[in-house]
């Protein structure tokens, strides 16, 4: 199936590993240019040279910290330089820590908002404008099904992500009359290096070592398994495209049916 995204600029946060690497290999693999921001430049480089080595497009990656509203800014604006006007966002990057609400500390809520609900907020604030301007645009935003079923012990998470979802609604309705979509996608455990942190913080948390807290994991999922992140990656590509032009403030899980949280079993 043709996606129709051939030739298109797409910008990815936390492009360099895990779920925003897969999502940018499946979209290059479409035929999009790619622009890759992350904090680390080595693994952006590592990232960016094997895209575009693989699929042949055009591929541009630079440093920034998305807690910061003139990083995402900048950032921003080198990969429009580079590649061209952005016509797809796919926000990534963001982790909150996991644990109980006596031990997580002011300091641990004011990250976590300010990386995964505000990060979020600054890319897409970065790049709305020009998209309603063009009269098209695709938002994609991962989010995580913590943001819509409650864990006590992903709690930063699952806020940060309840916001996420609720921004994404509103920009939905707000933007969508110039042409420009907004939509979330929300996984439940995938096959990650956060997901390896999350899983051994969690196994401290119960007592139990990490294989035991990941059958727990596995457990939760009628399938068996957790996700892995090309499955997350196929379906950014798809709600990117064309295929899914009528697709606009709908919130996906992609989580097996996962229906419990984790941490109550």
């Amino acid at each position: 199936m043709d996606l129709g995204i051939r030739g298109k600029v797409a910008l990815v946060t936390g492009g360099s590993k895990g779920i925003g690497l897969a999502s940018a290999t499946r979209l290059a693999e479409e035929g999009c240019h790619v622009g890759l921001v992350a904090r680390n430049e080595a693994d952006l480089k590592t990232a960016a040279d094997m895209i575009a080595d693989t699929t042949g497009v055009q591929t541009f990656y630079t440093t920034a910290d998305m807690g910061t509203s003139a990083e995402v800014e900048r950032s921003t604006q080198e990969v429009r330089s580079a590649l061209g006007e952005i016509d797809i966002l796919v926000t990534c990057a963001g982790s909150s820590p996991g644990g109980l609400i006596e031990e997580l500390t002011d300091d641990e809520w004011f990250s976590s908002l300010n990386l995964k609900f505000m990060g979020y907020v600054r890319a897409v604030r970065a790049v709305l404008p020009r998209m309603r301007e063009r009269g098209k645009g695709s938002v994609v935003m991962v989010v995580g099904n913590d943001g819509i079923k409650p864990s006590y012990w992903e709690t930063t998470a699952g806020v940060a992500n309840a916001a996420d979802i609720n921004f994404a609604s509103s920009m939905a309705e707000q933007y969508g009359r110039y042409g420009v979509r907004v939509n979330t996608i929300n996984p439940g455990p995938v096959n990650t290096d956060r997901w390896d942190g999350l899983e051994k913080a969690f196994a401290r948390d119960k007592g139990v070592d990490q294989p035991r807290a990941h059958e727990l994991a596995v457990q939760s999922i009628p399938f068996g398994r957790i996700c892995e992140p090309d499955e997350v990656a196929d379906l950014v590509a798809f709600l990117a495209s064309e295929r899914a032009s009528f697709i606009n403030g709908a919130h996906i899980l992609i989580d097996g049916a996962q229906r419990k949280a984790i941490m109550d079993m």
